[in-house]
């Protein structure tokens, strides 16, 4: 089997990873920091309610979660099969979202109520110190284990092909099936370790930017 008709095969499987992965990212970022604001809540039902989801959601396997958005509205409902590709999306976002949503929760926290006090002397509104004071020292306080979970969001896209989704574990996993060959899983491997090599440095590049904070 040529190299080359491997790697453009693994390129095809890579790049619905990195999709799973930038939609991920990009839809479980800002909804975590809402899921947080409602855990928050001075609102009771709504407080114990999220409390709830984020405890069910960080307490089953991801593997499950996908499994159950693919299969769940067919075998209950007798619904429409939802897609492949988007059974994984909506399983990872509301999984990553729950992550998030306790970093971002205990990064608020963690601020000094003096702050915001400081900041209502000043007359600023507590929507302007929370944004123009608070944000970026939170900011800097989650950096690091939102960076961690990203990094594992790269690796658990793999967990697509429990519903058939070609990223590229199955894509190498095709080859031991039908070739007979284990090298282009590990072959997968190096796309993994670039990958997350290249967002470690991104990451520390952030984590750097924000050192004039104190924490």
């Amino acid at each position: 089997m040529p190299f080359s008709t491997v790697t453009l095969r693994l390129l095809e499987g890579f790049g619905v990873t990195v999709q799973i992965f930038l939609i991920t990212l990009a839809a479980a970022l800002p909804l975590g920091l809402v899921l947080s604001f409602c855990t928050m809540s001075k609102f009771a039902p709504l407080r114990w309610l999220t409390k709830t989801l984020v405890w069910i959601i960080r307490g089953t396997p991801l593997m499950l979660q996908v499994i159950i958005v693919f299969y769940g509205p067919g075998l209950m409902f007798g619904s429409k099969a939802i897609p492949r590709l988007n059974a994984v999306l909506i399983a990872f976002i509301i999984n990553y979202s729950c992550y998030f949503s306790e970093i971002y929760r205990g990064g608020i926290e963690s601020i000094p109520k003096g702050q915001y006090e400081a900041g209502a002397v000043l007359g600023m509104t507590k929507t302007q110190v929370f944004f123009r004071v608070i944000l970026l020292q939170v900011v800097k306080r989650i950096v690091a284990p939102i960076g961690n979970e990203i990094i594992t969001l790269v690796k658990d896209t793999s967990l697509a092909r429990i519903i058939a989704v070609k990223e590229i574990i199955m894509m190498a996993q095709e080859y031991i099936t039908s070739k007979a060959l284990i090298w282009p899983l590990f072959y997968s491997g190096a796309f993994y370790l670039l990958f997350c090599g290249l967002l470690t440095l991104l990451l520390r590049a952030v984590e750097k930017k924000l050192d004039y904070f104190t924490v």
